[in-house]
């Protein structure tokens, strides 16, 4: 799932960053439990069986996935103490996005973190994917999209700051430097100010160097911006997504953004405008109990 290169990685300190992604080489490899279970159709028994295993193998992976198949959150209405029971609770297919979404949010572990929280992103990441699930619940069956689906795009969503991080990790420190100063400032805007590519393209051409879906390649690069025209391809997750950061204003980590919801934003996602706050309140409360789970 990756792609081979000869190039190297520009040496000068002050890189630019819309030239890097260019150099795949300077990007982190997909891990290779994400790439297997990213292989898997679930389709077949033995498609099944490998899953289980790949996750029983992984202490992390195991121990959050049972741990959030006995949340409250997710309507868990006994305790599993195996993968096993597990899936039985959650779903093969929610197991196999959530599993692959922590899996690659484990590189986190791999970069150079100075004033780039990681643990923060990680908070922000099942917040925010938490939080999609409460308006998921509120939406048209019609139009609501699988678990599995709002799970991994919700996780994976700002993987660009590990992206950016790895390109250029003097530049990621001074971005989650400013961030964390000039906190009632939009990030966009800083990023914009500071970088020749933001987090959500970033993002875009990590996904894209993974082989990830096509759908969520488009979620992480339009997901501050679902309206524009090439968003078409992650509706509804991508407005979810953009839903759930206004519900949910640096949640985790210092990513402010423009929190002004329209009645038009509610209805795009079939959900009447009336219901606002009642689902505000329920989406705070999913992200706080993630934050006890993550």
């Amino acid at each position: 799932m990756q792609t081979n290169s000869t190039h190297t990685a520009p040496s000068t300190e002050n890189i630019d960053l819309r030239q890097a992604v260019k150099y795949i080489d300077t990007l982190p490899a997909i891990p290779v439990i994400a790439q297997k279970l990213l292989a898997l159709e679930l389709d077949t028994d033995e498609d099944e069986r490998k899953m289980l295993m790949l996750v029983e193998q992984d202490p992390q992976i195991s121990a959050k996935i049972i741990g959030l198949s006995n949340s409250a959150t997710l309507g868990s209405t006994r305790k599993a103490k195996s993968v096993k029971e597990a899936a039985a609770l959650l779903g093969l297919n929610r197991v196999k996005s959530i599993a692959t979404g922590i899996a690659i949010m484990s590189l986190s572990s791999k970069v150079s973190t100075g004033k780039f929280n990681t643990q923060d992103l990680w908070l922000h990441s099942f917040g925010i994917a938490f939080a999609m699930l409460g308006i998921a619940r509120a939406m048209p069956a019609k139009l609501r999209p699988k678990d599995d689906q709002i799970f991994l795009a919700g996780m994976l969503h700002d993987i660009g700051y590990l992206a950016l991080a790895f390109l250029d990790p003097k530049r990621s420190d001074e971005l989650h430097a400013r961030l964390a100063k000039e906190s009632d400032c939009f990030a966009l805007d800083i990023e914009k100010e500071m970088l020749e590519i933001c987090h959500d393209e970033l993002g875009a051409e990590l996904a894209r160097h993974w082989n990830l879906p096509d759908e969520i390649i488009t979620v992480l690069r339009y997901h501050h911006a679902p309206d524009v025209v090439e968003a078409a391809e992650g509706k509804p997750i991508v407005h979810m997504i953009s839903m759930a950061e206004k519900l949910l204003t640096s949640f985790g980590m210092n990513e402010r953004v423009n929190a002004n919801i329209s009645d038009e934003d509610w209805e795009l996602l079939g959900i009447d405008p009336s219901e606002a706050e009642e689902i505000g309140v329920q989406v705070a409360e999913q992200a706080e109990q993630a934050a006890a789970v993550y």
